[in-house]
Order: C-alpha cells, then sequence, then structure tokens
C-alpha cells in the first residue's frame, strides 16, 4: 500500500527530474540510510559531498540542539554579533592564507558563487568573466551564467552577457585573460564535469597571468573543500591560492551553509556605495553555523582528512576489469568511468537495488559513477562496496 508521505512526494513537492531516485527514508545514521520498507542502503555518494562525517553525527546533532535552545533567526545576516558565526568565521579565518581573512555566510553553494561575482565586478569596476567548459558553478541566474554546458544554459538565456568559455587545462585561456576581465571562476577538480583535477603547472600559469592583469582569481570548492581531497581545499595540493574561494556542501556539517573567503581590501566593496551592496536574510544561520563548527571541530580532531587518501588508494587497488576505463580524481572526490551511458545506468541501478548501495553520476557525464563516500566509511566495508561495483561493470559490459 503506497504511504501517505510516497502520495504526497509525487503530487505536491515540485520534481526536477522524471525518475527520482524515490527511497523513502525514515532515518540515516553513519553512512547509512534506512528506508521505510527497512532496506539498509551504503551511501557511497555522501548526499553529493555533503555528509563528510555521515549522517547523524552525535556531535553535529548535540550543537544544532542546544544552539536552536539558544536562539534561531533574530536579525538578517551582518547586523547582530551572534557567537556561531563569529566563531566560525574566526576558525576557518586561521585555517586560510593570510589574505583569506573574512568570511561572508551564505545559504548554499551557488548563492556562494553570486555573491563571488558580483564581489568581483564591484570591486574591479570590470564586468568580464571567464569560465570553463563543463564547469559547475550552480543554478541560480548569475551562477548558471559561468556553468560551462550549454543543455543547462540555453532555457534560461539570455543570461549575465560577456562570459566567455575556455577548454580546461587548455593555454589558450591565458591570453584571453586581460585587464578587462573582472575573474576566471573554476574549479581546482571539476566536480560534475567527470571529476577532472587541474594540471598543476597550467594552474600556476592561469594563477600568474590573472595577478599580472589584476583579474580576480575564484575558486569554487564547493564540492572539493572541508576534507574531501585530503587536504582542507584542493587548492592546497596547488601550492597557490585563490583571491576569492566559495564554499559549500559539506561546510553545514549537514546543515545548510556556504561561503564566501576573501580579503578585508576586497569586502569592502560591500559596505560602501552604496552599504548594503549584498545582502541575506538566512545566510549564516545560527544553527548551521554550531553545525559548522562542531563538524570542522570533529574533522580536525579525528584527522579524518587522512581518510581520504586511504579511500582513494583502496579504490586504485579495486577498480580495474571489464567495463572500467579510468579512474580520476583525488581523496574521496573520485570519478569512475565506464565504458559507456549504459553500462554506467544498468551497474547503478544494480547496485542499489541488489547490494543497497547508493551510487550516482555527474552532470555533465553519462558514463561516469560519482565515488564520495564519507570520509568515516569503514576501509572493510568500502572495499565490498568497491568489489560489488567491480563485478556489476563487469557484468553490464559488452564482452571485449
Amino acid at each position: 500500500m503506497e504511504s501517505d508521505e510516497r502520495k504526497f512526494f509525487f503530487r505536491h513537492v515540485a520534481q526536477t527530474s522524471d525518475a527520482p531516485i524515490g527511497l523513502e527514508i525514515d532515518h540515516a545514521e553513519g553512512v547509512t540510510f534506512h528506508t521505510k520498507d527497512g532496506k539498509k542502503v551504503i551511501d557511497l555518494i555522501s548526499g553529493i559531498a555533503v555528509s563528510q562525517l555521515g549522517h547523524g553525527h552525535p556531535e553535529v546533532v548535540d550543537a544544532v540542539k542546544k544552539q536552536a535552545e539558544r536562539h534561531m533567526h533574530v536579525m538578517v545576516y551582518g547586523e547582530f554579533i551572534q557567537r556561531p558565526q563569529s566563531a566560525l568565521a574566526a576558525r576557518l579565518a586561521s585555517l586560510l592564507p593570510k589574505h583569506l581573512d573574512r568570511i561572508y555566510f551564505v545559504n548554499t553553494g551557488t548563492e556562494a558563487n553570486e555573491a563571488a561575482l558580483k564581489l568581483a565586478k564591484k570591486s574591479t569596476g570590470r564586468h568580464a568573466f571567464i569560465a570553463f567548459q563543463n564547469g559547475y558553478h550552480g543554478d541560480t541566474q548569475g551562477s548558471l551564467s559561468v556553468t560551462g554546458r550549454d543543455v543547462y544554459r540555453k532555457p534560461y538565456e539570455p543570461l549575465l552577457p560577456d562570459v566567455h568559455f575556455f577548454p580546461f587545462n587548455d593555454d589558450r585561456v591565458l591570453d584571453e585573460i586581460t585587464t578587462e576581465t573582472a575573474a576566471v571562476i573554476m574549479e581546482p577538480i571539476q566536480g560534475e564535469g567527470g571529476v577532472i583535477p587541474a594540471d598543476r603547472e597550467w594552474l600556476h600559469r592561469l594563477r600568474n597571468r590573472c595577478s599580472d592583469t589584476g583579474t580576480l582569481l575564484i575558486f569554487d570548492e564547493i564540492q572539493s573543500g572541508f576534507g574531501r581531497t585530503g587536504r582542507f581545499f584542493a587548492f592546497e595540493h596547488y601550492d597557490l591560492a585563490p583571491d576569492i574561494l566559495t564554499m559549500g556542501k559539506a561546510m553545514g556539517g549537514g546543515m545548510p551553509l556556504g561561503g564566501v573567503a576573501a580579503s578585508s581590501n576586497l569586502f569592502e566593496a560591500f559596505m560602501y556605495n552604496p552599504p548594503l551592496s549584498h545582502v541575506t536574510t538566512f545566510g549564516g544561520h545560527p544553527v548551521s553555523c554550531a553545525a559548522a563548527e562542531s563538524a570542522l571541530r570533529v574533522l580536525l580532531r579525528d584527522q579524518l582528512m587522512d581518510r581520504a587518501s586511504d579511500i582513494e588508494a583502496l579504490a586504485h587497488e579495486i577498480m580495474h576489469g571489464p567495463g572500467i576505463v579510468e579512474l580520476r580524481g583525488r581523496g574521496a572526490m573520485l570519478g569512475l568511468q565506464l565504458c559507456d551511458a549504459e553500462t554506467c545506468r544498468r551497474t547503478v541501478r544494480h547496485c542499489l537495488e541488489e547490494h543497497q548501495i547508493l551510487l550516482g553520476w555527474t552532470l555533465h557525464s553519462d558514463s561516469i559513477i560519482r565515488l564520495a563516500p564519507p570520509l568515516t566509511i569503514d576501509l572493510d566495508l568500502f572495499r565490498t562496496c568497491l568489489e560489488r561495483i567491480r563485478e556489476t561493470a563487469a557484468l553490464f559490459s559488452d564482452p571485449v
């Protein structure tokens, strides 16, 4: 018999695809979902890189409860002094390069990118942007304008003018960065584009070109931040830093939260001519900030970032065989390239239905399985999951 929740979901909740996964969640803990019909599903995508600590970490839950009892929303962002915001901003600034000394809190990653684009325009007085093919920065108007996939952009055009796209990891972009360019926005590891890391030497050339032309470099680390790649942020692998850093997803420890980090000098653009140049009602919600501070404390104290390299090493050990073309990425942000879209589709479906393993693919590719488990996953369990995925990919791939 169909439950009321399922009936209401399909009747009244606006859908964004014609085939939702449709798991009816009862509760979630650790690396598993428990469904209303008694299934226990292993989460290997962490709510799309959100649940770094797994689901329902007791310290994060306790922080949420305690802050909710103190107060929830009291005033729009930036007007009242609220301990969760101030403490989290100070902690983040202490972990980032010195010039990223201020944090602007928002609700989501796409809002963080919207704020970053506005900050770049107002602080430089320029209006042109450079972005990359297959990059993904969100679905609001500004963020979509710098997302490099026409299939998502075209239904909403015209979008922001003066946005120019170039191939990722390609030097052709360098000469196009000029004194008219407000910012270059990019992911150090393209997530939805197929989990493609930036080439180290190319990224250094890009950083130098931005510095030479006074162009701001924005790193979108909404997926790759907070330990997922084995470093606090992925840019640390490259020995350089952006002018503006955007963050989200895992930042809130499971609560909605995003942020922009930049220098005090840059953020003055939001304070003057006119004041309140960028405002938010719920950005930096005190309950979300309390959850984020607790999650960050656990991440660092328990050295969970170190687990990312173990996850990557185990995946490279196991993920080869029929149907598997390549495994790429860093740490626990991995993309498993299969031989074709149909093998990928059937593998993802079979793993969920037969093995209770939740997988996913990326928005810009239908032949890549996303592997982004919680950093807390037991490695023996992860090994078993990988073996099941490998067997399933072999089952559905065409014979050599």
